[in-house]
């Protein structure tokens, strides 16, 4: 007898080959310390640095709790880790060639949020402990770290979380404040050339000048790394098939706003101006992104197609063709011999754009992927429109839709997590990025700090504070007949997005017009076939329609690799996104399986944060202080 297919509830999918995220248990509710909170975290780090110089493994199992979660960033190893518990950790320690490459963890107390203090370690309140920034210094490099301290029921204070990584390497750091280039030469210099005339011939990688990284996308990817690149002096080249830097945005659907605000979306070296609206256009961030480009010296060439792509494994460098159309309409190809590749062509991969009996044959004015959709027409009032989707971007178009006139209605096959926009700002992010908030850096180490398994529990909490304050929009989506979820888990967003990077929407309007009655919900039935003027489903209801536009997501990104790349390449590549068995995303800023090869991308705050944690994976290999093959 056959079995029938078991249907993954949409809370509960992860990216193939990933992993379900086991959320870390608190410790137990506690009063307040009393002790002197700089005295506790440095006699702490004093006792964690002996024991990892001595190896002593015993005394370091005792500096940690029975639930405890060490994440670490290229400070024990070149790859990203969270240790889970006291045996976990001892047991990697122990697996280290050369024993611990962290020589030294100090307690920083620099500046007022650095130093001690006391502070929640749970999202509650109810969990107190002693939180203090650290300095770490490895056998290569220097960078921060984050420890959260409790005491456990003998008194004894060990650490809940600790978070360490590096983030400069010694002999190698940024030319950036002191390390500012001059800028000129004084003295008299013959046939010397001004800067614009040595930027042209530096962008065109001008007479035997290769670059040793070539970037796939002038996205936010392809920018960060290659502006953190530029600042370590790898000489770096971005490609572009699209006419202008930022047009990966300026194409996308008419009234796109990012969902995320100014605060958590500042790009490296060059924050946002604090005029800068809180959400920002679609066209306005491409505009900052071509001023980006330009002001931080980027070398891009946009109009350019790579025509093939061979890896030499005994040269360990890329043989790549490029086709680059420049602006009088001549064609250029170049053929270059990058020591790296970064496909930055963003987070989601190809469309994912389902083929349904009868495509064919519609007869309205457009059907079409999200990515395709240029806009509602304003001379269309009165027509109807489909929207097969819905996360922000199905939302999204559906309001646009709406706004325009139409009769609309949206096709919710499964069910979704809704949050209000507002809700992200008051629960989520408040208190790191929002307008009085700590400085940007200081914020994502404080995020980041906090490993993902401890970050799930904190969200089950932050997750039903959401529905609380979010429960008229929500009561009144159920009543229009829309499913909704929790997250896996009821854990949320952000889970729900590193775990299959969708599932979700940011709510700026669409969802009050759904509990209104204004845009129509069909839910959880499949299309089982497109006719001539609509949609026809499995239970055989249809739906009439001018205009359909499917907003059912991307492929993986590796998908994207074996289209431009090949088979040999992609089937040597790991999958990318969703967690690992330690709780940490997959391939993503790290390396990919091949050498030489690299994905990035992710939204505005990963792309800023690891694109620093990238480009000194990359430098430390061009200087030969990391081969491929380490751990």
């Amino acid at each position: 007898m056959a079995t029938a297919a078991v249907q993954i509830p949409s809370y509960a999918r992860v990216e193939p080959g990933s992993n379900q995220l086991k959320a870390t248990a608190y410790p137990e509710p506690n009063a307040p310390p009393k002790e002197d909170v700089h005295k506790v975290a440095t006699e702490w780090t004093d006792l964690l640095t002996k024991a990892l110089a001595n190896a002593d493994y015993d005394a370091i199992n005792r500096l940690f709790l029975p639930n405890s979660c060490w994440r670490d960033q290229l400070g024990l190893s070149w790859d990203y880790h969270t240790l889970n518990g006291p045996a976990n950790i001892t047991s990697f320690l122990k697996g280290s060639p050369n024993g611990s490459r962290i020589k030294s963890v100090q307690v920083d107390d620099s500046t007022d949020i650095h130093k001690p203090s006391v502070a929640a370690a749970d999202y509650l309140g109810k969990v107190n402990s002693v939180t203090s920034f650290l300095k770490i210094e490895t056998d290569v490099g220097r960078g921060p770290g984050i420890v959260r301290l409790v005491q456990d029921k003998d008194d004894k204070w060990k650490a809940f979380t600790l978070f360490t990584a590096m983030h400069e390497l010694k002999g190698h750091e940024e030319t950036t404040f002191g390390r500012r280039p001059n800028g000129v030469d004084h003295g008299a210099q013959p046939g010397r050339k001004n800067w614009q005339e040595r930027r042209t011939a530096t962008e065109n990688f001008e007479g035997d000048k290769e670059p040793t990284v070539l970037i796939l996308g002038s996205g936010q990817g392809g920018l960060t790394s290659a502006a953190r690149l530029g600042q370590l002096g790898v000489p770096t080249l971005i490609i572009d098939r699209n006419l202008r830097v930022g047009d990966n945005w300026r194409n996308r659907y008419h009234h796109l706003v990012l969902h995320d605000p100014v605060w958590y979306d500042h790009m490296p070296y060059i924050p946002f101006p604090p005029h800068w609206p809180v959400f920002t256009p679609k066209d306005k961030l491409a505009e900052w992104f071509e001023s980006y480009a330009r002001l931080l010296e980027l070398n891009v060439w946009t109009s350019t197609e790579l025509t093939s792509a061979n890896w030499d494994e005994q040269k360990r460098q890329w043989t790549v063709n490029l086709k680059r159309k420049h602006a009088d309409g001549t064609v250029e190809e170049r053929t270059l011999h990058p020591r790296h590749v970064i496909q930055a062509t963003g987070h989601s991969g190809e469309m994912k754009f389902p083929q349904i009996k009868g495509m064919d044959e519609f007869k309205g004015d457009i059907l079409c992927h999200s990515s395709q959709f240029k806009g509602a027409n304003e001379k269309s009032k009165g027509k109807k429109a489909v929207v097969v989707g819905c996360c922000n971007s199905g939302h999204d178009i559906a309001q646009d839709f709406y706004e325009k006139g139409y009769d609309t209605t949206i096709v919710q096959r499964s069910s979704t997590y809704v949050v209000s926009s507002q809700q992200i700002l008051d629960v989520l992010l408040a208190g790191l990025y929002e307008e009085n908030g700590p400085p940007t850096e200081d914020a994502d180490l404080l995020f980041m700090s906090i490993p993902n398994p401890v970050l799930k529990r904190m969200h089950v909490d932050a997750t039903n504070e959401i529905s609380r304050r979010d429960k008229d929009l929500l009561e009144g989506l159920e009543k229009a007949g829309f499913k909704l979820d929790k997250g896996p888990d009821d854990s949320g967003f952000f889970m729900k997005y590193f775990q299959r990077g969708g599932g979700y929407y940011i709510d700026v309007g669409a969802s009050q017009l759904i509990a209104d009655g204004k845009i129509g919900i069909k839910q959880g039935k499949e299309i089982s076939e497109v006719k001539p003027h609509g949609l026809l489903f499995e239970d055989g209801t249809e739906l009439e329609a001018d205009e359909i536009v499917f907003a059912t997501g991307y492929q993986n990104m590796r998908g994207t690799a074996r289209k431009i790349f090949g088979d040999g390449i992609a089937d040597k590549i790991n999958d990318v996104w969703g967690f690992d068995e330690e709780g940490e995303l997959r391939t993503m800023w790290r390396r990919s399986g091949h050498p030489g090869f690299w994905f990035f991308g992710g939204n505005l705050a990963l792309c800023r944060y690891f694109s620093k944690l990238l480009a000194l994976q990359i430098k430390a290999m061009e200087e030969g202080l990391m081969k491929y093959e380490d751990p």
